[in-house]
């Protein structure tokens, strides 16, 4: 390391973000740079550990430690320092096709798992990598590289989330011809239609490396519903090899009185929706829109805070959140220690938006719903809840019971169902004749990726489950390798 008192001598600190009294009226991005200089102060905590747990990507308590697609952190953290920005990207890109996606939107779960995290605040690793690739585009180091030969085998990708398109963008590289098929109007899947704008901008991040795929030679169809208004069968006899990378789209419903009361609806139908106006119209005209309405949220993880932020750009009167965990504590507990990805708690861009509006953070923990209450004209206009308290059943599970005497009725005009992901939708599943596991994802083998059909591959989420984007790339590389096996014999995919 260039610098290897680097972590006694600079404290962790992050770009200063627009204020939430700015931001709440636009739909840019909040996370400006900072400048060279304290960039490379950055790079230069990095500490020369000996053992960097942070590109690890291991499972640990079921949840990641370190990063799923083995990011060379120390590296390009050094290069940083030293002021080789170029070759800083060269070493990011070796591992990630995506950078400016993860560096915007992962978790990061390699600054949990951090070495100098043990006793001192962690790397800004994800800063660290999104400056680098923004960097790159700024500079026109990243440009379109198709390859020298194609093989003259024709593969098809189902879905262009982020494991469909790391697929595609590493078997294009090994010269296949890729053809992505999306049945929304633009490609991009979860990174398009499923985040919001300012968390992650469409035109100028997503759509931008899009572009770039095409001139490398990767096809996108969209509007193609295979298994609909694209015959799977044909598609299958058309391509010498298919990957499945759906996506888990099926959302957890509430199956509760009052479900189908109008004003109720899954937080993908809002989001979703939004981003569309947005991009069709420039405008947030969205079909779901929480102008001067109470909404209330249920679920507490990213796509709920991603429910409050919209909401709030929308003009809503109020919102609340309603999770159904208790709340994390400040501080890692002695059952959640290092390098395990910490549980405590965290004030999103959401949460923080909302105490500056309305006061207060918008969560309520240990509570649920019981039921929606509905006008004459069938909207929803209260909810009741119930908080609850988590104890072991006759297996040994936790579950939640609901503590009598504590229910409560809320106003509510608009409630948004932000409770995850069950697994792929399964129509084009059986109209393929894939075989399935227990969860309802694609039987694929983890390192093999293949399904009961011949020549038929899955990755991502449809395989595993809901997960983070930097798991989709990691299987969407994986998957690529064993596709480019398959057609060839042998790979030099990395």
């Amino acid at each position: 390391m260039g610098k290897p008192t680097g972590f006694i001598e600079y404290l962790r600190e992050l770009p200063v973000d627009r204020t939430p009294a700015e931001r709440v009226h636009d739909w840019n991005e909040f996370h400006p740079h900072m400048d060279e200089k304290e960039l490379r102060q950055q790079g230069a905590r990095c500490m020369d550990c000996g053992v960097p747990f942070c590109h690890t990507g291991r499972l640990i308590g079921g949840m990641a430690s370190g990063c799923p697609i083995n990011n060379l952190i120390p590296e390009w953290n050094d290069l940083i320092f030293r002021g080789l920005w170029k070759e800083a990207l060269d070493r990011l890109h070796k591992t990630n096709n995506f950078p400016e996606f993860t560096g915007r939107v992962c978790p990061a779960p390699c600054e949990g798992s951090c070495v100098l995290g043990i006793n001192a605040p962690p790397v800004t690793i994800k800063n660290n990598e999104v400056s680098i690739i923004d960097r790159g585009w700024d500079e026109g180091w990243v440009v379109p590289e198709p390859p020298k030969v194609r093989t003259g085998k024709k593969i098809a990708i189902i879905g262009s989330g982020p494991a469909g398109l790391s697929a595609a963008a590493q078997l294009n590289r090994a010269g296949h011809t890729v053809t992505v098929y999306e049945r929304a109007d633009r490609p991009g899947g979860l990174l398009m239609y499923g985040i919001p704008n300012m968390k992650l901008d469409k035109k100028h991040v997503v759509q931008r490396r899009l572009q770039l795929m095409e001139q490398e030679g990767v096809k996108f169809v969209c509007n193609a519903n295979v298994g609909g208004n694209v015959d799977a069968a044909k598609l299958l006899a058309e391509h010498d090899a298919t990957i499945l990378a759906t996506g888990a789209t099926q959302p957890r419903d509430l199956p509760i009185e009052g479900r189908n009361l109008k004003g109720v609806h899954f937080a993908m139908e809002f989001l979703g929706g939004n981003t569309k106006a947005l991009l069709d119209s420039g405008t947030d005209k969205a079909p779901i829109h929480a102008r001067g309405k109470r909404v209330v949220v249920i679920g507490g993880g990213d796509t709920g805070t991603d429910c409050v932020g919209t909401s709030i750009r929308h003009g809503c009167e109020h919102v609340m959140q309603i999770e159904i965990l208790p709340k994390p504590p400040l501080e890692r507990q002695a059952d959640n220690p290092w390098p395990e990805w910490p549980k405590t708690l965290k004030v999103d861009y959401g949460q923080e938006e909302a105490a500056f509006k309305y006061g207060a953070d918008p969560r309520t923990y240990l509570t649920t719903v019981k039921k929606f209450i509905g006008d004459a004209q069938g909207n929803v206009k209260e909810l009741v809840t119930v908080e609850v308290k988590w104890e072991r059943n006759d297996k040994g599970q936790f579950i939640p019971k609901e503590q009598p005497g504590t229910e409560k009725t809320l106003k509510a005009d608009l409630v948004l169902l932000a409770m995850g992901f069950l697994g792929p939708e399964q129509p084009l599943l059986k109209s393929l004749g894939v075989e399935a596991d227990a969860r309802s994802n694609v039987k694929a083998e983890h390192g093999k990726f293949t399904t009961s059909l011949k020549g038929v591959f899955a990755a991502g989420d449809c395989r595993r489950g809901q997960s983070l984007v930097v798991w989709a790339i990691n299987e969407g590389r994986a998957v690529a390798r064993e596709c480019d096996r398959y057609l060839m014999g042998s790979t030099d995919l990395p």
